[in-house]
């Protein structure tokens, strides 16, 4: 049995967001392809996850074991003791929206996530996958020259790279506010990626 990760990191209320339209597809067909894993939850804005502060640093490298129930350091053991991952978060301005970077901050942790050793700083997440569904409104990011604009998927991937998870999958539905473009096919094009993807996750 696989425990996975479900992080959510958009604003907008039930129903608006069209990155949940297509990740709630993926976790649904998960779901019942893989009916013993259990999935947790984890919606940034409904959770309140605020940024990092000087105690909050201050608790990087703790003993082993140390502040499993501490309001900062649960979520970097959550994330350590989670199998598998599906971040759902939308293009903003580039990247993504920035609650989603505040989490990053706490789950990095030394001695938790990641460690250092003679050679360098060692991942401790490896052997694990991790899946980003991504809308993105203004343009085509995956290929082409909005591709270097493009800075959220690329983050993700190189900060969970960096914590030992190279199994990294982007499914994206673009173009979503380009005028002409028929967006509801769109959607639905990615809600089949997704379900298809879900099949090997």
């Amino acid at each position: 049995m696989s425990k996975v990760l479900y992080i959510k990191a958009n604003v907008k209320p039930e129903g608006a967001s069209r990155t949940f339209r297509i990740s709630d597809n993926f976790v649904g067909q998960y779901k019942e392809l893989n009916p013993s894993d259990e999935i947790i939850t984890l919606d940034l804005y409904k959770e309140g996850i605020g940024f990092l502060t000087e105690e909050g640093i201050t608790l990087h490298a703790p003993a082993p074991g140390e502040g499993k129930d501490h309001p900062i350091l649960k979520y970097a053991y959550q994330f350590a003791e989670a199998d598998k991952y599906i971040i759902a978060a939308p293009l903003w301005n580039l990247s993504f929206p920035a609650i989603l970077k505040a989490y990053i901050d706490y789950i990095c942790v030394t001695g938790i996530t990641f460690k250092y050793t003679a050679e360098g700083p060692v991942g401790l997440c490896q052997g694990k996958k991790a899946v980003h569904i991504v809308a993105r409104g203004g343009g085509g990011y995956s290929e082409g020259p909005l591709a270097a604009y493009e800075m959220g998927d690329r983050y993700l991937r190189t900060i969970l790279g960096f914590l030992g998870i190279t199994d990294f999958t982007t499914i994206s539905a673009e173009k979503l506010d380009v005028i002409g473009e028929d967006v509801e096919v769109i959607v639905k094009n990615a809600i089949e990626t997704a379900k298809e993807k879900a099949k090997n996750f």
